[in-house]
């Protein structure tokens, strides 16, 4: 019996049409050439009969034994069980490795439940192919270059519905198109189990812009062969697992996140530039974190417990597997997370309230705590001007903001008298969360700031064939303007800068990624306030805010212009979504003085930092160590010893941000020092 005729035969036992492959939805396992009913029978008693603990297999549970359920189950109902020819949905995954009813599988030590899937369904990669502003802007793309539409929606979907792209490409079948994302069950999966596991692993991390390859009925995961039993799942899904190292090393998200798109004229013809839409990946490997296998995508993205976890459901006798990383794929999109939450019955998502909430706290939590450090400073003041510093480092291990050049980050600053009346202001918003002062086509970048309609704002903006501002990614050639602040370790002689390239930072900015003695790579930035004092000598406080925007207004001003299906349903979410920036950085300071000689920083000095050893020196008199702590707060234990430069101090080994708390002139000083 042939494969096709095999399914279709499932197909009409269970009551479902036939059809092609993104239309079929079959609870059974795979087919295979040649299979036979009676060699069925056999296969499924022999499997029964030898791997031992089975033994339970048989017993009753409601209508279906225990290995009926086995077969059948999905994990949640509301995730549809599928196969198509070459993939499977998350939901046939879940059937193992979604929540366990008996609370043995997927649990951690303090009991809770970390299954993947239920971590995967509300977040940005499992609602990709739903998300409404991804919809929105590719029908953009159509409308403003109707004769390029396949190519188009092509790019956009390789990435967005990757399963049912590819499916149809690995099929010979005509180009996946979004009028059939619609009625694709594998596509509307969106970046789902088999997206990732079933990469293969001699093209991850070396084609790129979509260009997926997959192994046909092999799944990649990070355990070694011999640590799993393989039988299990290629018995029952048809799948046979093993060891990827692309899994581990963060490869997999390479082909889709470093983006490169061709560059039409105004006219909608080729020029034969190209543009760089994004480059996640090559932004990482322009960073210190390649140094350290663990400081790649999976680091913070799919973060690693080690907790022993048992791996599938319904099989008591696995061993549990550590480390074991946490599918919560979260990145720092919290507004499109809250309208996803708001809207997901109309959207079609099967995820809750709750598990929504889960991915939005986790969201918060990695800008909060991982993604970038605040420093305010005064350095000096006088009855004139208030000098101020604003200096900022990025902790993630890629530009921040990256990804969607939609994106942007601005600092915000206020000072204000001991009546809390404002003395000057940077960076405030208005009504419609639009930077005060933005000026009509973009913000340039500053170095020193002295006027309220001045802000700085960390963004990429493109530029058409003419030089102009675009948001049509297709129109897109050079960046007029690129100043997102870039991770620890980059540099401009790296080879992947023709991909990674910084621009609209004037040469006078010289601490953007430079440090104090201009050695480049700190992965930082200076923003100096001078602030008009007009005589005033009082009290003063002042308060500096970063703040996060992924879909901001100006953005989307030229796709609103347009009407569509789905931008005018984008455009109705959008309106009655809640565009509160999120909060990622905050620091405050109060001088009641018109003179600060005697600032720590002026007597005392940490260096280096970043340090590739781990040694530190606290250069001050009389300085005395109160504590070393953790990225997580966690007091950790460091070698101390004197010097006669003051302390010189060896940090744990571990790689990572270190808050040292020391004291020195009678005043305690919390210094973050990384160490690569």
């Amino acid at each position: 019996m042939g494969l096709e005729t095999c399914r279709a035969n499932q197909a009409t036992a269970q009551g479902v049409p036939t059809g092609s492959a993104r239309d079929r939805q079959l609870p059974f396992g795979p087919c295979h050439e040649a299979d036979t009913p009676w060699k069925m029978v056999l296969g499924l008693m022999g499997v029964v009969v030898l791997l031992v603990g089975w033994t339970t297999a048989t017993e009753p549970r409601g209508h279906h034994t225990r290995f009926e359920d086995l077969l059948f189950r999905s994990g949640d109902s509301d995730l549809v069980v599928m196969y198509s020819t070459y993939f499977a949905t998350a939901g046939r995954c879940a059937g193992c490795h979604g929540h366990d009813q008996d609370t043995l599988a997927s649990i951690d030590a303090q009991g809770r439940d970390v299954n993947v899937a239920d971590d995967w369904r509300s977040s940005m990669m499992g609602n990709s192919a739903r998300d409404p502003f991804f919809r929105a802007k590719m029908e953009h793309e159509v409308l403003v270059n109707p004769g390029h539409q396949g190519a188009i929606e092509g790019k956009c979907l390789s990435c967005h519905a990757p399963l049912g792209f590819h499916e149809e490409r690995m099929l010979g079948h005509a180009p996946f198109t979004a009028a059939m994302l619609d009625t694709s069950t594998i596509g509307l999966d969106g970046v789902s189990c088999t997206s990732c596991h079933m990469q293969n692993p001699d093209s991850a991390g070396t084609l790129f812009s979509g260009e997926l390859r997959f192994d046909s009925a092999l799944v990649y995961g990070p355990y070694e062969d011999d640590e799993i039993n393989q039988a299990i799942m290629e018995f029952f899904v048809g799948f046979r697992p093993g060891y990827g190292e692309h899994i581990q090393d963060g490869r997999v998200c390479a082909g889709c996140h470093t983006l490169i798109t061709g560059t039409l004229d105004l006219q909608g013809d080729p020029t034969g530039d190209e543009f760089v839409e994004q480059a996640t990946w090559h932004e990482w490997l322009n960073s210190v974190y390649t140094a350290d296998p663990q400081t790649n995508c999976r680091g913070c993205h799919l973060p690693r417990i080690t907790d022993s976890i048992r791996l599938a459901a319904d099989y008591a006798f696995l061993q549990g597997h550590s480390p074991f990383g946490l599918h919560h794929l979260v990145g720092g999109n919290e507004f499109m997370l809250k309208l996803l939450k708001e809207n997901r019955q109309a959207l079609g998502i099967p995820a809750t309230g709750v598990q929504f909430d889960s991915t939005i706290a986790r969201t918060v939590d990695q800008l909060r705590h991982r993604t970038l450090d605040l420093d305010l400073v005064l350095t000096s003041r006088d009855p004139d001007t208030a000098y101020i510093e604003a200096r900022l480092v990025n902790l993630a291990g890629h530009k921040f903001p990256s990804g969607y050049p939609s994106r942007r980050a601005f600092v915000q600053l206020v000072v204000t008298d001991a009546q809390n009346d404002t003395l000057f202001a940077s960076g405030l918003l208005d009504t419609t969360y639009e930077v005060i002062g933005h000026d009509a086509t973009y913000e340039a970048h500053y170095d020193m700031i002295n006027d309220p309609g001045q802000a700085q704002i960390y963004e990429l903006v493109m530029g058409d064939v003419n030089g102009d501002v675009t948001t049509v990614l297709e129109r897109a050639k050079d960046p007029i303007k690129d100043n997102r602040l870039v991770p620890q370790g980059f540099s401009t002689t790296h080879y992947t800068y023709d991909t990674t390239r910084i621009a609209g930072v004037p040469a006078s900015d010289i601490d953007f990624n430079h440090d104090a003695f201009g050695v480049e790579g700190n992965g930082g930035d200076i923003v100096r306030y001078h602030i008009p004092m007009n005589g005033f000598d009082g009290l003063i406080q002042v308060s500096a805010r970063v703040y996060y925007q992924p879909v901001p207004p100006a953005w989307n001003e030229e796709m609103f212009s347009m009407q569509g299906p789905r931008i005018d349903s984008f455009r109705t979410l959008y309106d009655a979504a809640d565009g509160t920036p999120t909060l990622v950085a905050v620091d405050t300071l109060l001088d009641d003085r018109t003179g600060i000689a005697d600032r720590l920083e002026d007597i005392a000095a940490v260096w280096p930092n970043p340090t590739s050893d781990g040694v530190v020196t606290i250069s001050a008199k009389d300085v005395t160590l109160m504590a070393v702590y953790d990225a997580t707060g966690r007091e950790v234990r460091a070698q101390v010893e004197r010097t006669a430069q003051g302390l010189r101090i060896t940090l744990p080994a571990t790689p990572g941000t270190y808050q040292i708390a020391w004291r020195a002139a009678g005043r305690a000083r919390l210094s973050k020092v990384l160490r690569w």
